[in-house]
């Protein structure tokens, strides 16, 4: 069987599902992507049994079939040839796979496509439809406060939960939490389930940023997405997600308004001399003013700055993670940042200036770290 592609678009629609091939995987045949060929329309297929993913594209070809190739190779080939057309011939009884290009050949040995594993179908699955871009907000807006403590497995991942009126997203490490909703995603059938973190940064790689609609399938054990020619389904996190509502501080007196490009400045010129056991860097808010202070006393550094700000409160000082706190204002959209504070030994509320988008919601949860303990780590 032979069959003429692209190299520029062969390359570009294997590196989107390229990610879903693990380092250490269980069965040789999952270092390979599967071509699934019906004429002249080539199917592409990974999957690490936990998640899947395929991508169609044209190719030149009278003939249909299906086999296997090492992905690494074909890639890597791939990466270093000029943008051409390249000449496939497979031979289907003993797999070698020949490709020829303008100025030469390559051989390598494929598997047979029978012995690759099945993309899963959806069955008793609800549906909800989206656009990309919102999906893509939701995902950046969220993934990065995930947890890695695989004992507290619910908690590596991110919650969709999809009600009537509007769609929640949720990400948590014990240190922080984000709360992000959208109000124009509705469900019909109230749902809540939890997405690895493998999946989303796939999806996070892959997906349109614009209003290309997107569909999301999903059961009890199972999510599926699907946005122009590409199809990504993986196995959710199975358990309880913590209840997040019940964390989320309720009495905060003291309102802080700064500049967030001012005030991520500050912070990341300041905690260059934190401990960088702790990352604590300390804020003295007093009337109209922000003291920002680190120091490492191992080694005798130290800095501070002043900034402008608007507060409504008492006098506090109160220290934070400087690497949590950077992290959570990079995902803040709005030029101006909001902190809602009660005491030291509180956590506090980091919620987006005026919005421009009226759909959009988001509130962020940052524990703080006790000023007394130097070397605690948070």
């Amino acid at each position: 069987m032979n069959f003429i592609v692209s190299t520029s678009e062969l390359l570009k629609k294997l590196q989107i599902i390229n990610g879903v091939i693990g380092s250490n995987t269980v069965l040789p045949i999952l270092e390979d992507i599967l071509f699934d060929i019906n004429k002249n329309q080539l199917t592409l297929f990974a999957t690490d049994l936990e998640t899947s993913m395929s991508t169609q594209l044209d190719i030149e070809c009278k003939e249909s079939g299906k086999f296997a190739i090492p992905a690494k190779i074909l890639i890597d080939t791939l990466k270093k040839l000029p943008n051409q057309p390249l000449s496939f011939q497979i031979n289907e009884s003993t797999k070698a796979i020949k490709i020829v290009s303008d100025n030469g050949e390559y051989k390598l040995t494929g598997e047979s496509g029978e012995d690759f594993p099945k993309m899963p179908i959806p069955e008793s699955v609800n549906n909800t439809t989206l656009e990309s871009g919102t999906l893509l907000n939701a995902i950046g807006s969220t993934l990065f406060a995930t947890g890695n403590d695989e004992l507290r497995a619910p908690m590596t991942g991110v919650l969709f939960q999809l009600d009537p009126d509007c769609a929640t997203f949720v990400a948590t490490d014990a240190h922080r939490l984000v709360k992000y909703q959208r109000n124009e995603i509705k469900s019909q059938n109230p749902a809540a389930f939890i997405m690895p973190k493998k999946a989303l940064n796939l999806l996070k790689n892959s997906l349109p940023n614009d209003d290309t609609n997107l569909s999301l399938s999903y059961n009890s054990s199972n999510a599926f997405f699907e946005f122009g020619n590409t199809k990504l389904i993986c196995r959710l996190i199975d358990g309880k997600y913590p209840d997040y509502n019940s964390v989320i501080p309720k009495n905060n007196p003291n309102i802080l308004n700064v500049n967030k490009s001012d005030f991520l400045g500050s912070l990341n010129r300041v905690s260059i001399y934190s401990n960088k056991t702790t990352n604590l860097i300390r804020l003295k808010i007093t009337g109209s003013e922000i003291n920002i202070s680190a120091e490492d006393i191992d080694f005798s550094n130290e800095a501070q700055e002043r900034l402008a700000c608007q507060y409504n409160g008492e006098d506090l000082e109160i220290g934070f993670n400087a690497k949590f706190l950077i992290e959570m204002l990079l995902n803040v959209s709005t030029s101006d940042v909001k902190l809602e504070l009660s005491t030291p030994t509180k956590a506090g509320i980091i919620v987006p200036g005026d919005a421009d988008n009226n759909d959009e919601n988001m509130l962020m949860i940052v524990m703080p770290v006790m000023l007394n303990v130097e070397a605690a780590v948070v």
